[in-house]
């Protein structure tokens, strides 16, 4: 399978199972009403509504504001979907492809609802660590593999092209 199908192939499993995860999460088991439902002593599952971006920053509170980080996000995926397009190993496409279909699954919150729903909360005693979605999992996975991608010796034997006689 080339590069691009498989990184194609991710992106869009990677925003179906984070939109199933949400809307069943939502609207089929009822978590708001739930929460939060512990599985184990450091990890519940609640109903958080962010109108930011990681870690709630730049909180959007108005129409405008969360326009601007739909647009911001929406580049970002291009530009990113544009860069899945011309990967050259299939680690790079998978890391890119849970890059941009974890992207859009948060767009798709946001345009919604007006926030991204997260769920998922680790903590330990008073340390509590932030709360997260599918989505975002699936970003950070890509980000660790574009990572490892970057110290495959295949990539540094392509990047350095000498002219003969060099």
């Amino acid at each position: 399978m080339k590069p691009r199908l498989l990184g194609l192939w991710v992106m869009c499993a990677t925003l179906a199972a984070d939109q199933a995860n949400k809307l069943w999460l939502i609207f089929v088991y009822g978590i708001e009403a739930r929460q939060p439902v512990r599985l184990a002593p450091f990890f519940d599952v609640i109903y958080a509504k962010n109108p930011g971006i990681s870690y709630s920053l730049l909180r959007a509170q108005n129409g405008m504001e969360r326009l601007g980080l739909l647009i911001v996000t929406l580049a970002a995926t291009a530009f990113l979907g544009l860069w899945l397009w011309r990967a050259g190993t299939k680690t790079a496409a998978l890391g890119l492809g849970f890059i941009v279909g974890g992207a859009l699954g948060n767009a798709c919150d946001r345009l919604a609802y007006g926030f991204v729903a997260d769920f998922y909360h680790f903590h330990a005693g008073s340390f509590s660590w932030y709360v997260f979605n599918l989505a975002d999992a699936a970003i950070v996975a890509g980000v660790a593999l574009l990572i490892c991608d970057s110290f495959a010796p295949a990539n540094k034997s392509r990047e350095i092209k000498r002219a003969p006689g060099e």
